[in-house]
C-alpha cells in the first residue's frame, strides 16, 4: 500500500506519521538513527515517513525468493534470517540483529529491465518491527533524490553482469581450447596407426598374391591345399582366442619367439625370425606347428608357414585398423555426448553417460592418474542441461587433476561416485592431492579468485559450475577436503521443475 506522494522541497509534512490499518508510528529520528538513513534531510525523512510505514511481525517469512519484489524493508528491532532456495530447501545464508539492515525489493531502481522478484527468502526470527516502503516509491526515491548514484550504480551493476557473461565465455572457449586440443592429439594417434596399418596391408597383401602364385605353380596337390586351407583356419581362430585372453608376459613371449625361430631354422626356415613374432601373437606354438610338419609335405613346409604366417599378419593388421576406427568413432561419440549436439536443451539423461564422455574428453589430462568408477547402476535417468553439466564435470575433474601434479607428471586417484540420496541423486568427484588450505577453502566459489599462477586460470571455473549447479538446475554444490582427500559433491533433484535460464 503506497501513501500520497509529496515533493519533500515544497511539502515538508509532519516529522511522524500516524499508525493506521495495524501500521505502527513512523518516527523520523529513529529512522535518522538507521545508518542507512543518517545522512538524509528532515524532509526526505519526513517523505520516508509519509509513503511509508512501520509494521510488527511476528516470527515467519517475510518474504519469498522468486515471489513479486514488491516491498522495501529496514530492520528497526528484532532479526531476520537470509535464505537461498537450493533444489526444494531454502538454505540460511546469513542472520543479523543489526538495526539498519535492508531487504526486499532493493533493486527496484533498475526498473523492468530487470525481472523484479524478491532475490533472497527472508525469515522473522523474533519479534521485530521494519520499516516498509513500497517497491515503485523506493525506485522513485532513488531515481529522484540520487540521479548520480544510480547511474553510477546502474554502470556497476551491467558492467560486472556483462563483464562476468564476457569472462564466463572466455573460459568455456578455454575449456574448449583445451578439450579441442586434448581431442586432437587422441584422434591422432589412432588415424595414424591406421594409415601405418594400411600402408603394412597392402605390401602383405601383395606378398599374399605372390606366395599365391608361388602355391598355384608349386608341388601342392589337392589335398595339400585342402589341409592349408584347415591350418589357416585354425591359425585364425587360435588368433581370435589369444586376442580375448589375457596378454602374456614380455619375457614369455620373447622366450617363445626365440624357441619357434629355432624350430623353424630346424625344419630349413632360414626367415624363422621374421615369421615367428606373428605367429606367437596369434598363440602357435611348437606342438602346434609340428602338426603342421606332420600334415604337409616336408618340400612344403616352408611355403605353408610362410602362407600361415602372412594370413596371420594380415588378420592383426586389419585387427589394427578395426582398433583404430573404433577408438576414433568413439572418441566422435563422447564429442557429441559431451557438447550435446543432437539434444534438446533440458532432458532426462544418463548421468554414467555424461561423465564417462567427460572423462574420455579429458583422457590426455588425466595421464599418470588412475581414473575409479563406482557408479550406482539403479540410478534414473536425471532432468539436465547436459551440454552445461557437462562443464561442470569438466572444471570438476580438471581442478582435481591439477592437485595431483602437473601435467606428465601426475599421479594419485580420482575416484567418480554416484548415489541416489533421498529424491535426488548426488556425483561425488575425489581426488588424491595436496587438498584445499582452510583459508582458501571459504572463497573457492567466489568470481575471479584462483590459486592458480596468472595465465592458467579466470576463477570462474568454480564460480560458473556453482551457477550450473545451483540457480540452473536448483542443486547444490559442496566441497571438503583435506591433503590426499578432497571431495566435490553435486547433488541434483530427481524432479526438478523447469530450471531457470539465468
Amino acid at each position: 500500500m503506497t501513501g500520497t506522494e509529496h515533493d519533500p522541497a515544497t511539502d515538508p509534512g509532519p516529522t511522524s506519521a500516524t499508525a493506521t490499518a495495524g501500521w505502527l508510528p513512523c518516527d523520523v529520528d529513529e529512522l535518522r538513527a538507521t545508518f542507512l538513513f543518517e545522512h538524509l534531510t528532515d524532509d526526505q525523512l519526513a517523505w520516508l515517513c509519509r509513503n511509508g510505514h512501520v509494521e510488527h511481525a511476528e516470527p515467519g517469512w517475510l518474504c519469498r525468493e522468486g515471489e513479486p519484489a514488491e516491498r522495501f524493508y529496514v530492520l528497526l528491532e528484532g532479526g531476520v534470517a537470509l535464505y537461498r532456495r537450493v533444489g526444494t530447501d531454502d538454505v540460511e545464508i546469513n542472520r543479523t540483529h543489526q538495526v539498519g539492515v535492508y531487504m526486499g525489493a532493493w533493486n527496484a531502481y533498475l526498473g523492468d529491465r530487470l525481472p523484479q522478484t524478491y532475490l533472497h527468502s527472508v525469515r522473522v526470527l523474533t519479534p521485530s518491527r521494519l520499516f516498509v516502503l513500497d517497491a515503485h516509491d523506493f525506485a522513485k526515491l532513488m531515481t529522484e533524490w540520487f540521479p548520480m548514484a544510480v547511474h553510477l550504480l546502474e554502470g556497476v551493476f551491467w558492467g560486472t553482469r556483462d563483464a562476468q557473461q564476457l569472462v564466463g565465455q572466455r573460459e568455456r572457449l578455454l575449456a574448449l581450447g583445451s578439450l579441442s586440443a586434448g581431442l586432437t592429439h587422441e584422434l591422432n594417434n589412432p588415424a595414424a596407426a591406421a594409415v601405418r596399418a594400411t600402408g603394412t596391408l597392402r605390401e602383405r597383401v601383395s606378398a599374399m598374391r605372390h606366395k599365391l602364385a608361388l602355391i598355384a605353380d608349386g608341388p601342392y596337390d589337392r589335398a595339400t591345399l585342402a589341409v592349408l586351407i584347415r591350418l589357416q583356419e585354425e591359425a585364425l581362430e587360435r588368433y581370435a582366442d589369444t586376442r580375448r585372453a589375457d596378454a602374456v608376459g614380455a619375457l614369455e613371449t620373447s622366450d617363445l619367439e626365440d624357441r619357434l625361430t629355432d624350430w623353424l631354422d630346424d625344419h630349413g626356415l632360414p626367415e624363422g625370425w621374421r615369421v615367428s613374432p606373428a605367429l606367437v601373437q596369434a598363440g602357435i606354438d611348437e606342438v602346434w606347428l609340428d602338426r603342421v610338419a606332420e600334415r604337409v609335405d616336408a618340400g612344403a613346409l616352408g611355403g605353408a608357414v610362410s602362407w600361415l604366417a602372412y594370413t596371420i599378419e594380415t588378420e592383426q593388421l586389419m585387427a589394427e585398423i578395426e582398433d583404430a576406427t573404433v577408438r576414433i568413432s568413439t572418441l566422435v561419440g563422447a564429442a557429441r555426448q559431451y557438447s550435446q549436439l543432437d539434444r534438446a536443451p533440458f532432458r532426462p539423461v544418463d548421468l554414467h553417460e555424461l561423465l564417462d564422455s567427460t572423462l574420455l574428453m579429458l583422457e590426455h589430462s588425466l595421464a599418470g592418474i588412475d581414473v575409479v568408477r563406482r557408479y550406482d547402476p539403479s540410478l534414473p535417468p536425471v532432468p539436465v542441461y547436459a551440454a552445461e553439466l557437462n562443464q561442470v564435470w569438466t572444471n570438476l575433474v580438471e581442478n582435481a587433476a591439477h592437485a595431483m601434479g602437473e601435467p606428465g607428471a601426475r599421479s594419485g586417484t580420482l575416484t567418480l561416485t554416484t548415489r541416489r540420496v533421498e529424491d535426488a541423486v548426488e556425483v561425488e568427484v575425489a581426488d588424491t592431492g595436496t587438498g584445499i588450505p582452510d583459508d582458501v577453502l571459504p572463497r573457492i566459489f567466489e568470481p575471479f579468485f584462483t590459486t592458480k599462477p596468472v595465465g592458467q586460470g579466470t576463477g570462474l571455473g568454480l564460480d560458473i559450475s556453482w551457477r550450473i549447479v545451483v540457480n540452473k538446475h536448483h542443486g547444490d554444490l559442496s566441497v571438503t577436503s583435506a591433503p590426499g582427500d578432497t571431495r566435490f559433491v553435486v547433488r541434483l533433484p530427481l524432479e526438478a521443475p523447469a530450471p531457470s535460464a539465468s
